[in-house]
This record gives C-alpha cells, sequence and structure tokens, in this order.
C-alpha cells in the first residue's frame, strides 16, 4: 500500500490552469463575448419560414450598431456610451448595473437561410432581426395522385 499526500488546493489549481489554458489562446485584438465589456440578452425563434432575434440593446443608438453575416455566421457588434451627467449634480453615491463600452455577439446559422434577405430594426430598444430561410429548405405537401 502506497501513501498518497493529500492536497486541499489542487482542484483549485487544477481550475485556474484551465481557464489559463482557455484564454491563452485569444489574441488581444479579438472581440469575443468573454472581452466584450457587457453582453445584450437576446430570444431567438425558430419559424417555417425565418429565425428571428430580439437584441436588448436600450440606450445604443442603431448607428453604433453592426450586424453582419459571412459565412454562416450572424455577428452583432456595437457600443453603448456612458450617459452624460449634468456637472452641477454631486453625486454622493453610484450604483449602475447597466454595462457600457462595447458589445458582441455572434450565432451559427444553418445552411438554410437566405442571406441576402436578412432585416433589422430598432424598437424602443430592442433590435429585431428577421432572417428568411430559403424556399428549397422550407417543407411542403405533396399530394398523392389517383
Amino acid at each position: 500500500m502506497s501513501l498518497v499526500n493529500y492536497e486541499p488546493w489542487y482542484g483549485v489549481r487544477q481550475l485556474q490552469d484551465d481557464i489559463n489554458r482557455l484564454f491563452s489562446g485569444w489574441s488581444s485584438g479579438d472581440s469575443s463575448g468573454v472581452t466584450a465589456d457587457w453582453v445584450p440578452s437576446v430570444d431567438i425563434n425558430e419559424f417555417e419560414d425565418r429565425f428571428q432575434l430580439f437584441v436588448d440593446v436600450p440606450g445604443v443608438d442603431p448607428k453604433d450598431v453592426d450586424i453582419t453575416l459571412e459565412s454562416g455566421v450572424l455577428t452583432i457588434t456595437g457600443e453603448r456610451f456612458v450617459q452624460a451627467e449634468k456637472s452641477d449634480e454631486n453625486v454622493i453615491r453610484r450604483r449602475s448595473e447597466r454595462g457600457t463600452g462595447r458589445f458582441y455577439r455572434r450565432f451559427l446559422l444553418p445552411e438554410t437561410v437566405d442571406a441576402d434577405k436578412v432585416k433589422a430594426t430598432d424598437r424602443h430598444g430592442v433590435l429585431e432581426i428577421s432572417i428568411p430561410k430559403q424556399a428549397k429548405a422550407m417543407p411542403r405537401k405533396i399530394e398523392i395522385a389517383a
């Protein structure tokens, strides 16, 4: 029978090594969700003929949002700026829960989407992105001839 030394912090060190290994492959210029300043919430719905995304970006000017669809990857980037404060206000305490700065979201889409017909609208701080499916991807009923 051999003796094994008990190491109480082994699990913590292993977790730290795993996290360091995860982040070591990223360049400093990468703008992934982990390196973004905040991440907007997104709801995704799939219908027979389209996908629909709702992205919560209150306080973000639509001019400060970029949406790209390339090689089946939908990328949404933008920035929410800090609200300007009146100089005559003397803030005693502050609690900020709304994220500011750059945000970044990526979504892998199936090959069935029609990239040429994607539409985006902004309604009261909710970005709605409609991504239609290609006609050949939609199911159709086939009648049986007699």
